[in-house]
């Protein structure tokens, strides 16, 4: 007789780097070329693998914390046992901050893409746009968690195939006078690059799956590691594609009209419109952005919803869903509707606060634990300096959002 033996197949890599770099890639990065024409192509480039290196770590810090605790732990439940629950309301504060300020951002950016693009069928002022935005998808999100899913599946399908074909026309437009502004005399870059930090920061918010990848891998700790080194690669190379086709378009100078204008998605899209005369460009472009910004707005919203239907224990029926999606929306419906160009100013806030539960506690959380746990199955490289190189990056993004705001900073405008 023969023997059969069971094999239990591991998940793939390329499934858990997808799921990191799918979370971290959305609709922020239209803002990344406009926060970044201060240092330009070659100095964002800088501080993009600045940024991505230091939350690779900080990711991998929270990786090694979580192996110690029981699968299907919490980041809030590791951050309490750990710190204390002082850090874990901040924490948790934090959390729910960079969820309501990104729900705003995106709702202004939304109102900015209809306004910019529907003006000759519809006019419609920002403000009223953004409410029509936001009711569509606070509909779809009190619907049910399937609704959202199985909607952003076809909004992420169509993002990619846009955003390829896009790329793709946009890529044999690039002109290299303009990439590295050789036409510019005297130009000044450094002084502006401090600025830029906390915006790339939200651009690599992933940090809130990695709980989730230790039990889908079963606390293999190596494989965990390797999807968040590929998954925020893909991410790293996404975004510096994006800066070459995008600032290898627009002039240096013409930035400083897209941030008059409000800087929001629909006046970046305007310049870029200006710039080529590929008509299918220009619309493949626009699609991108709208997928990009749907399914970030769903994404970001319905996590928003399910926090805080557990903070207030809500029912999942639909009269609890129903309050649910008030408490969601209302507040960030309200600000856009005040203040309906505060995509910019919105995705900085965002990265202020996430350097705290993105750099700034794992870094922490890393340290008590290596104090109390003596055997360790997994370590984040680096050491004590590491620990200290990472918190250090979290208080220079915390300064400069800070400093920027008092205008103590150089702002290219």
């Amino acid at each position: 007789m023969s023997e059969v033996t069971s094999i239990t197949k591991r998940p793939s890599i390329l499934g858990g780097a997808m799921i990191i770099a799918g979370t971290a890639v959305g609709a922020g990065m239209f803002s990344i070329p406009i926060v970044t024409s201060g240092v330009w192509f070659t100095g964002s480039i800088f501080l993009l693998i600045y940024t991505w290196f230091c939350l690779f770590m900080s990711g991998l810090m929270i990786l090694e914390v979580n192996l110690h605790y029981p699968l299907g732990s919490s980041f809030h439940t590791i951050t309490k046992d750990l710190l204390g629950k002082g850090w874990s309301t901040i924490n948790g504060l934090s959390i729910a901050f960079v969820l309501y300020i990104l729900t705003y951002a995106y709702i202004s950016a939304g109102s900015s893409i209809i306004v910019q693009n529907f003006a000759e069928v519809i006019s419609l002022p920002q403000a009223i746009a953004g409410l029509v935005f936001a009711l569509i998808v606070a509909f779809f999100v009190w619907l049910s968690t399937r609704a959202v899913d199985r909607l952003s599946t076809i909004l992420i399908g169509g993002m990619v195939i846009a955003f390829i074909l896009a790329i793709g026309g946009l890529f044999t437009e690039v002109k290299m006078p303009v990439l590295f502004n050789t036409n510019e005399s005297n130009a000044s870059y450094l002084p502006y690059a401090l600025v830029a930090l906390p915006y790339l920061l939200t651009s690599f918010g992933y940090h809130g799956n990695i709980p989730g990848l230790v039990t889908y891998y079963r606390k293999d700790g190596k494989a965990v590691m390797k999807s968040l080194l590929i998954g925020t690669l893909i991410s790293l190379a996404i975004y510096i594609l994006w800066q070459f086709v995008v600032q290898g378009n627009i002039p240096r100078e013409g930035f400083k009209q897209v941030i008059a204008d409000g800087g929001n998605i629909g006046n970046l899209l305007a310049q870029m419109r200006s710039t080529t005369a590929n008509a299918t460009v220009s619309m493949l472009l626009d699609l991108f952005s709208y997928m990009a910004l749907a399914s970030s707005f769903l994404g970001v919203s319905l996590g928003l919803f399910d926090y805080l239907a557990d903070f207030f224990k809500f029912s999942n029926t639909g009269s609890g869903r129903f309050k649910s999606a008030l408490v969601t929306f209302i507040p960030p419906t309200i600000l856009a509707i005040i203040f309906p160009d505060g995509f910019l100013y919105a995705i900085g806030f965002a990265g202020l606060a996430a350097t705290i539960w993105a750099a700034i506690i794992p870094a922490l959380m890393a340290k008590a634990s290596r104090e109390r746990n003596q055997s360790q199955n997994f370590k984040a490289p680096g050491g004590m300096f590491m620990i200290g190189f990472v918190i250090l990056f979290g208080v220079i993004n915390a300064g400069a959002h800070i400093l920027a705001n008092f205008n103590l900073l150089p702002i290219y405008r």
